[in-house]
């Protein structure tokens, strides 16, 4: 495997973004070809637009970039398929294509000035280099809190996940091999990579505006994602409802004593107030438990189907 001038792939899902790739493949095009010339990568090198069932234009821009210039190849989803399996796509193609891949967000946010230092420490020996955002001066107070609680939280739940990163990274041909080994349905990458291994390294940024078109990850999404990321690598909530039950058990115990206790003393006047609060606790808190099996139950329905994660349609360069 070449250290030195390795063939890249960088791989760019894309989901509706017909506005932004114009620009896209300005920056790109600049960037690779400066990489290029400074020998840090191969002359071979592609960059790979998955297409994760747009409902705009998004697939005509690519075959026009493709085009106009063959360094761009296009991956068009039979459907669409979430960020995480487009990203699997355009990885899964880059392992038997390149040496390495770096994986970036198609509005360019992640700042393509980080390859430099990504190609420098892949370099020196790590196989996988994390993108991490070096602040978040630029988000709002709600963006800031939200998205930092999100990872704190992950990390609580025991997920192993790498703060502040998103999904820009860059995987050797070994890594990518090793996630190759990876078969669940349920994608969550930030937690997945990180399990593959290997010498790693983190390379610092700071994350742009958008270009054009709107956030692809909002509250509702994120938290979607984050019940897929604890439920597909944790098993920390199941055990909390064993503690909470236990803890249910323990204060029934109590109150029964505190009921024989009354009994004896002649006072069996009791709470209406306290019996209802009961009630809805223990069954808000039941229901609340049967969800949260519920979420397990569901990601070992999915698994035990065996269904493709993605289904290609078309491939630019065939």
């Amino acid at each position: 495997m070449k250290r030195n001038n390795p063939v890249l792939n960088l791989v760019i899902p894309c989901y509706n973004e017909e506005s932004a790739l114009p620009y896209t493949e300005k920056v790109l095009t600049k960037k690779m070809a400066e990489l290029i010339e400074n020998n840090q990568i191969s002359k071979n090198s592609k960059v790979i637009l998955v297409d994760d069932g747009s409902k705009d234009k998004t697939w005509n821009t690519i075959m026009d970039m493709h085009e106009n210039d063959a360094m761009y190849i296009g991956i068009k989803l039979a459907h669409n398929k979430g960020h995480q399996n487009a990203l699997l796509a355009g990885l899964m193609y880059a392992k038997d294509h390149a040496d390495i891949a770096i994986s970036m967000d198609a509005d360019l946010q992640d700042d393509v000035n980080v390859i430099d230092d990504m190609l420098e420490k892949y370099r020196s020996g790590c196989e996988i280099v994390y993108g991490v955002r070096s602040s978040r001066t630029k988000d709002t107070f709600f963006k800031r809190f939200t998205a930092e609680g999100f990872y704190r939280f992950m990390s609580l739940m025991g997920v192993d996940i790498v703060f502040n990163h998103a999904d820009c990274r860059l995987m050797s041909k070994v890594a990518l091999e090793g996630l190759a080994e990876y078969r669940e349905v349920n994608l969550f990458l930030r937690g997945i990579v990180p399990g593959i291994g290997y010498q790693t390294g983190i390379s610092y940024y700071e994350r742009n505006e958008r270009v054009a078109g709107s956030s692809k990850y909002p509250l509702k999404k994120m938290l979607s994602f984050a019940i897929d990321g604890i439920t597909s690598f944790s098993v920390k909530p199941l055990r909390m409802i064993a503690v909470i039950g236990f803890i249910i058990l323990l204060l029934s115990f109590l109150v029964l004593l505190y009921s024989l206790i009354m009994k004896l003393i002649g006072n069996t006047v009791s709470g209406w107030t306290f019996i209802v609060c009961s009630i809805w606790l223990i069954g808000g808190i039941q229901t609340l438990c049967l969800g949260i099996i519920g979420e397990y139950i569901g990601k070992i329905y999915n698994e035990t189907k065996h269904r493709p994660r993605y289904i290609i349609e078309t491939i630019t360069d065939k």
